[in-house]
């Protein structure tokens, strides 16, 4: 029972702690930043798709690739990318944060 109480109480010692609250901020500011960053690429797309089917259906030169293919690329290119660049500030910054977050806490 103790060794519930203990983890429990340094739950709350980490929560409170000023390094951790702004390491959730930076990291939710991050996160909305790349959400919305996708979205707009997405909505951009299917805005495409619905007013713009013509010109999504243009041959690139005399291939019989149209535009709309590299466009699409373009978007499920960008989602790795985006997931990519969050993983390695998660990597990076977010993980080393968090370790020194939990050795200062070690009970």
């Amino acid at each position: 029972m103790s060794d519930h109480s203990d983890s429990d109480a340094r739950l709350h010692r980490i929560a409170a702690d000023p390094r951790y609250q702004a390491l959730v901020r930076s990291r939710g500011r991050l996160v909305w930043g790349l959400s919305l960053v996708m979205v707009a690429i997405f909505l951009g797309y299917m805005l495409l798709v619905a007013f713009a089917g013509p010109f999504l259906a243009t041959p690139i030169g005399a291939m019989t690739t149209t535009i709309g293919i590299p466009i699409g690329l373009f978007v499920i290119l960008s989602a790795i990318g985006l997931t990519a660049f969050y993983v390695r500030i998660a990597n990076r910054r977010f993980d080393a944060e968090t370790a020194a977050l939990l050795r200062d806490h070690v009970a």
